[in-house]
């Protein structure tokens, strides 16, 4: 937890002496969440309300063309979708209660390719991708339903560098603590994207990559699921909470 440090003035007999109050900081980090496609914010919502009791401020969205908006999947873009996105995290950074400088970002799939051209544009400070999918940069305005399938597939079974993708690159330029979250049996993001997200996180300053056993893309079986948060609310615990203890002053003192 970050300290607030202020100086102040103690009257004494007529005088004053010199003082610092400090206190702990009133703000919290923030986490969001991003889903993927497909999904909606309803699968977060216990994570989120776990992460929240470890003294977080969580937001969940529906991106566009999901739940009460689907009838714009057809003809939501991926320009969109990042929109939406930032549009988010904005909403949860401008909470009272959020500390700016600690935010965290969680996304799946669709959503850990959305998390990660966020960085590039957001200050983010934990980054969590569970299975991130990954598409080329061309047909950037075009409906993201109309994108080939096939070819996004021989795309993703392609290893790929920072130098020719956008989302690569915001991890390249990404310094934070990055969780990287595979699932063993993924038809959709197999091991080769989830190596050039991996390769990709040369400068982050910590970077945890776990395989969900037998796992399939969409954690179909309730005990992937709960695998899946187990591993994220660990990490958590472990980058946000654990950054807040360490922000507390170490004191030795000698008594007589």
């Amino acid at each position: 937890m970050a300290i607030v440090s202020e100086p102040i003035e103690l009257p004494v007999q007529g005088q004053t002496i010199a003082g610092t109050l400090l206190s702990p900081s009133p703000k919290l980090p923030g986490v969001l969440f991003v889903h993927g496609w497909g999904g909606s914010q309803q699968r977060d919502l216990g994570r989120a309300e776990s992460i929240t009791g470890l003294g977080c401020v969580c937001l969940t969205f529906d991106l566009r063309g999901h739940a009460r908006t689907e009838d714009q999947r057809q003809t939501v873009n991926r320009e969109q979708s990042l929109t939406d996105v930032l549009t988010a995290y904005d909403r949860l950074v401008s909470h009272p209660d959020v500390d700016p400088e600690s935010i965290a970002v969680v996304g799946s799939s669709y959503g850990g390719y959305l998390a990660a051209l966020l960085t590039a544009q957001r200050r983010v400070r934990w980054l969590a991708l569970r299975v991130p999918a990954l598409y080329w940069d061309k047909d950037w305005e075009l409906p993201k339903a109309a994108l080939n399938r096939e070819g996004l597939a021989h795309y993703r079974r392609t290893l790929h560098s920072p130098a020719d993708n956008r989302a690569l690159a915001a991890c390249g330029e990404f310094a934070g603590d990055v969780l990287l979250v595979e699932s063993q049996h993924d038809d959709y993001v197999p091991h080769e994207t989830v190596m050039s997200y991996r390769s990709a996180f040369v400068g982050a300053h910590s970077l945890t990559h776990r395989i969900i056993d037998g796992a399939d893309h969409g954690l179909t079986q309730e005990a992937w699921q709960k695998a899946y948060s187990t591993l994220l609310g660990g990490w958590v615990s472990e980058m946000i909470v654990g950054s807040r203890l360490e922000n507390y002053p170490h004191h030795s003192a000698v008594y007589s």
